[in-house]
């Protein structure tokens, strides 16, 4: 289900590698995935483009030239169509097919899945490929049916675009989204006004245009950055610098963040170890950005509300812009503090705060994804005995390494919960779940095995080993993360991605695997085996090491 990267390396290793009958159910009208739906002005890679691709094949790799550092959504679709149609995989793409329902039929040992549209497939393994960022949250905000202009979430932008030319606008959100999106609205717009919440971090991406010395050099080099990501805890094509805040002096350390600033982007948080661990050591980082806001802002007042930030440095989402905190010394931008300002309801005629209404043309709502688990508990997935997984996720999601959940059989989850997905490169950890599937899938058949599923047991350590790798960090620090779920009023509170580094996970998964897939249970016609708990198991008490998130 999806046919974003993940889903069209799936269909590729399943269909090409183990020559297994396969099918791909997309709700949308082409691959893409999330950058199929996020077409919002400015939406861009924060990934550099070289690593934000597939490194399985080498071919893939010499074939397609990115044409900037951080390419936009256009150029990430006209790759993920390259790679569609030059590995043939269309042809077993079921477009315009939203899941509804699919339910395990444990006396056929079936999955049985059904469309929007009223289609019916029956698949032994059901493999969920939906993304982490694919499901729009919408805020509960009273009156927005009565708002008389238009409004768009930036996760289910029009295809055709939204023309801002002359007209009043107002952004709700100051994500990564936003910031990646309000600098092209103002652009254009005849007034933007942008209500944030939570101020956030802002680190400037310095894109630029790819040399054709730079692209042959990742063609030359391609097995080294593929190490490189292998081997780094985010997966990215750089290495995090082997030292801490405080071995360098106040004004070594200011010299290191300038010339990582001008360099930006992603590499700005990797010039030390400790930043996520030690909350003196990310406050050196916290404050030198806070007073780059301060220099760039002009109006004193308004610069104080974007640097009035509660949070650690890349404890949330880090963002990277281009120009983002420069538009707030324009004319035609203004910032309200909905903090300080609650927004009450939208009106007719736009937005009332507590204090005063805004009266707007459009309204752009860049308020995020219900992430990791949305997509998921809007499929009516139902396992043994009838168990929903929005009941099994009642108090939060739990799985086992983030690819299986007790009671739902032969059912795969590709960079679920409790992995690191979202704080990775995610090529690079789609590539590591959709192998270890595929492997794990082919060993099923090599030994005709019928049904592989996690065990509570396992799945409790491992939620236990998920958390104690959280707390060694700064990040469950930050109460309105989505990491958390906390952008989603009513959603449990529970710490999602694996914290632990790419490269440890990657580690744990091959040790399962290599001891007979330990913490999970084989079905075989009439026999059971389950594998040695003993050997899958992480205790909270473990020590965990530093993580690199």
């Amino acid at each position: 289900m999806g046919a974003g990267f993940s889903g069209l390396y799936q269909l590729h290793c399943l269909r090409d590698r183990l020559g297994m009958k396969a099918r791909v159910l997309e709700a949308a009208d082409g691959v893409g995935g999330t950058w199929y739906w996020n077409r919002y002005p400015g939406a861009r890679c924060d990934s550099e483009s070289h690593s934000y691709c597939f490194y399985f094949s080498s071919e893939l790799v010499d074939e397609w030239e990115w044409s900037e550092r951080y390419p936009q959504q256009p150029e990430v679709m006209r790759y993920l169509n390259f790679v569609a149609d030059r590995l043939d995989l269309k042809r077993d793409i079921q477009f315009k097919a939203r899941v509804t329902v699919a339910r395990y039929d444990e006396a056929a040992n079936l999955w049985r899945v059904a469309t929007e549209g009223g289609e019916e497939y029956s698949a032994r393994f059901l493999i969920a490929a939906v993304g982490c960022l694919s499901s729009a949250n919408v805020p509960d905000i009273p009156g927005l049916e009565s708002f008389q202009g238009a409004w768009y979430h930036t996760g289910k932008w029009p295809h055709d675009g939204v023309d801002f030319t002359g007209k009043r606008v107002g952004q709700i959100g100051t994500g990564s989204t936003g910031i990646q999106a309000a600098p092209v609205i103002a652009e254009t717009a005849r007034h933007l006004t942008i209500f944030q919440r939570t101020p956030n971090y802002s680190v400037p991406a310095r894109n630029k245009p790819l040399t054709a010395e730079f692209r042959e050099w990742v063609r030359k080099n391609k097995r080294e950055i593929r190490d490189t990501m292998r081997d780094t805890p985010n997966g990215h094509p750089f290495r995090i610098v082997k030292r801490k805040a405080f071995d360098v002096s106040d004004e070594e350390r200011r010299r290191i963040y300038e010339e990582a600033w001008e360099v930006g982007g992603l590499r700005f948080r990797g010039n030390f170890q400790d930043l996520l661990v030690d909350k003196a050591a990310n406050d050196t980082a916290a404050e030198f950005i806070k007073n780059k806001i301060r220099e760039i802002v002009k109006d004193p007042k308004t610069a104080e509300v974007l640097a009035d930030i509660d949070h650690p440095y890349a404890a949330k989402r880090p963002p990277i812009d281009t120009g983002y905190f420069e538009i707030f010394n324009r004319d035609n931008v203004d910032l309200v503090n909905i903090r300080a300002n609650l927004i009450e309801r939208i009106t007719p005629k736009g937005i009332k705060t507590r204090d005063r209404e805004y009266e707007l043309d459009i309204i752009v709502f860049a308020t995020g994804f219900d992430a990791m688990t949305g997509s998921l508990l809007r499929m009516g997935i139902m396992g043994r005995d009838g168990l929903s997984l929005n009941d099994a996720w009642a108090a939060g999601p739990h799985t086992y390494l983030g690819l299986q959940v007790p009671g739902f059989p032969n059912l795969f989850t590709i960079t679920g919960p409790g992995s690191p997905s979202v704080l990775c490169n995610m090529p690079v950890a789609i590539e590591q779940h959709v192998e270890w599937i595929t492997d794990c899938i082919a060993r099923m058949r090599t030994h005709d095995i019928a049904t592989i599923e996690a065990t509570p047991a396992a799945t409790e350590d491992w939620v236990a080993h998920v958390n104690a790798a959280a707390n060694a960090t700064l990040l469950p620090q930050v109460p309105h993360s989505w990491y958390l779920g906390a952008n989603v009023p009513g959603k449990p509170q529970v710490f999602m991605p694996y914290t632990g580094g790419m490269t440890r996970y990657r580690a744990i998964c091959d040790h399962i695997a290599a001891q007979g897939y330990a913490g999970f249970a084989f079905h075989g016609g009439a026999s059971v085996t389950v594998r040695p708990e003993g050997e899958a198991r992480f205790k909270a008490a473990d020590s965990v090491s530093t993580p690199g998130v």
